[in-house]
């Protein structure tokens, strides 16, 4: 028979699980057989921490957040510049990380903390490395990979077996599609796939399933002909969306990207 739960002040401690006097420990939250959490630790409420994880190093974990078997958070970065300095990991709220997910903390030359926003979805052995930022409603598919520095922004969605090389940005509701491998910036609303990847220009199905409008759809289709498929540098389709496309907030936010872009951007 297996050993009762340690209940204290609405917690669910599994006898099992070394947690630290000093980790801060939200209410209603459930930490399963043989998780380790360190003295750094801070659980939101409602928090649930399934059987076999570490979670350690300056961790804080937003509230309903649940975390499955084998799952480890906050230990060094895999940076040889990295010398022990103290550096976080920080993570939202109502997030699902599956099997074998592994998140490490930042590291002092890369802004000090790898964050991941509300309502993501880490399916099993993803791989979020150092000084990486995830925005809101993120999905990284069965072991998609973000090397260091990597900046996901809000809704986008990451195939499985995808790579990431550091420093790249991932726009805002992009879909890059299972096995690819992005060594430049993969833009805002778009279809990025391949080895090495390629824009196959809007994801019209993702467009529609968010519920944008018909006339940001046609705005965002057209820029994308622009950019894409109009035989026009980019500044040049730049210039010629500004001209064409009147009142379309996705469309700024799409040239915002491009311009701001070090990398450059998957064409």
């Amino acid at each position: 028979m297996s050993a009762p739960l340690i209940q204290s002040q609405s917690r669910q401690i599994h006898p099992s699980a070394v947690v630290s006097p000093n980790a801060q420990i939200g209410s209603d939250c459930v930490i399963g057989p043989y998780t380790v959490v360190g003295h750094d630790v801070v659980l939101g409420n409602r928090v649930r921490i399934d059987s076999h994880c570490v979670i350690d190093g300056r961790t804080r974990i937003g509230d309903e957040t649940h975390i499955y078997p084998f799952v480890s958070i906050g230990l060094p970065p895999q940076d040889l510049k990295f010398a022990g300095e103290e550096t976080e990991t920080e993570i939202g709220k109502r997030n699902r990380i599956r099997e074998f997910v592994t998140v490490h903390r930042g590291t002092l030359g890369g802004g000090g903390i790898t964050s991941i926003g509300d309502d993501c979805f880490l399916m099993a052995q993803a791989h979020v490395a150092h000084d990486c930022l995830i925005g809101n409603g993120a999905i990284m598919a069965n072991a998609a990979t973000l090397a260091g520095h990597v900046t996901v922004e809000d809704g986008g969605n990451i195939g499985a077996y995808s790579g990431v090389h550091q420093f790249c940005r991932i726009g805002r509701e992009a879909y890059v599609g299972g096995y690819s491998v992005v060594v430049k910036d993969a833009l805002p609303f778009a279809l990025t796939v391949g080895n090495h990847a390629k824009c196959y220009g809007l994801n019209k199905v993702g467009v529609r399933r968010r519920g944008y409008s018909r006339e940001t759809i046609a705005a965002l289709h057209h820029a994308f002909h622009l950019l894409l498929s109009a035989k026009l540098n980019t500044t040049q389709a730049i210039e010629r969306m500004r001209a064409e496309i009147d009142s379309s907030p996705e469309v700024d936010e799409l040239i915002r990207f491009v311009e701001s872009s070090k990398r450059g951007v998957v064409k």
